[in-house]
């Protein structure tokens, strides 16, 4: 009777172990689309580059031999924040992945992630990396584009519609931001608040087609008034219009509201309602804040805006300009 166990067959579906063979392991690796490289810790040369990577950029696959071929064929914009997060992360010994544009041999970039393994050796100590490099630029145009879009949407929902100036929700966020740089420089901030007179009156004589023309022109005017980068021009609701104007006095705010009046009037816009003069005007407020830690935002445009209702009540085309 023998002794010897006999064979267990395999059940149906199990998986079999891989033969021990070099070969069988090069070919699985060959024919994926990722592409595998082993790089010698010590010497910092490549022990190995799938022929994948000539497919890919073009560069051959006997041309990869030190880590200074990889880096020289990394996009500049990418190459010192890629190279000096792998280098960190792998003397820590930390597996880690990284994104970058490779140049390829035509001139093109195209858009690789790279997902590195740290290999030890019996000691602890870091004896290679091995990693697989991925074609990721579909993916990357894809997300560029949902941030573009992203950022489209975000620009229209501060936009206003009609004019393409600032819409109130903009205004609202410039007014907090510049509000808080002002309490901390002390510098002086402004407003300037715009309605046009008997508006109402306006589109009921000319129609709604001509009054949102009229009020582009406005839009546009007081664009050309306040111009520097951080001045904001914004519709505030209706007919009426705001100008934020950060690191501006009390007396150049005046000037500037007397220039929207002057520019206004040179437009000649006819009005013709009996109510009206032949042209349309404007009603303006001004104020200048130099914030205190207690003050408000909202309280600073509430009293501005005070000071338009105050011209408009005394007799309008005219400005009125807010007490220090």
């Amino acid at each position: 009777m023998s002794t010897r166990p006999e064979a267990v067959p395999a059940r149906a579906g199990q998986p079999q172990p891989l033969p021990e063979s070099a070969d069988v392991y090069r070919t699985l690796l060959e024919s994926t689309r990722a592409i595998p490289w082993k790089i010698d810790w010590a010497s910092m040369r490549f022990a190995y580059i799938g022929p994948q990577i000539e497919t890919l950029l073009g560069w051959s696959q006997d041309s990869w031999q030190t880590v200074d071929d990889w880096v020289s064929r990394m996009h500049p914009e990418d190459r010192d924040a890629v190279v000096g997060f792998c280098v960190s992360q792998s003397q820590a010994g930390v597996d880690h992945e990284a994104d970058y544009r490779a140049l390829t041999r035509d001139g093109g970039y195209v858009w690789i992630r790279d997902v590195v393994h740290v290999v030890r050796d019996a000691s602890g100590e870091v004896d290679s990396l091995v990693g697989f490099m991925f074609d990721i630029s579909e993916r990357k145009q894809a997300e560029e584009e949902r941030m573009r879009l992203h950022r489209e949407l975000e620009q229209l929902s501060l936009t206003d519609g009609l004019t393409g100036i600032a819409n109130r929700r903009m205004f609202d966020q410039r007014l907090e931001t510049e509000w808080s740089a002002s309490r901390r420089s002390g510098s002086p901030l402004s407003l300037v608040v715009l309605d046009l007179d008997h508006f109402k009156q306006f589109n009921d004589a000319h129609g709604h087609v001509a009054g949102d023309d009229c009020l582009r022109r406005v839009a546009a005017l007081l664009r050309g008034v306040a111009q520097r980068p951080r001045d904001v021009v914004a519709r505030f609701g209706g007919e009426e219009f705001i100008l934020l104007l950060p690191d501006t006095d009390a007396a150049a705010a005046l000037a500037l509201a007397r220039q929207c009046m002057e520019r206004l009037a040179a437009l000649g816009i006819p009005h013709g309602a009996p109510e009206a003069g032949p042209v349309v005007t404007a009603s303006l407020g001004v104020g200048t804040a130099t914030v205190a830690s207690t003050g408000e935002a909202s309280d600073f445009v509430a009293a501005v805006d005070a000071r338009l209702y105050a011209a408009k009540r005394g007799g309008r085309n005219r400005i009125e300009v807010l007490a220090d």
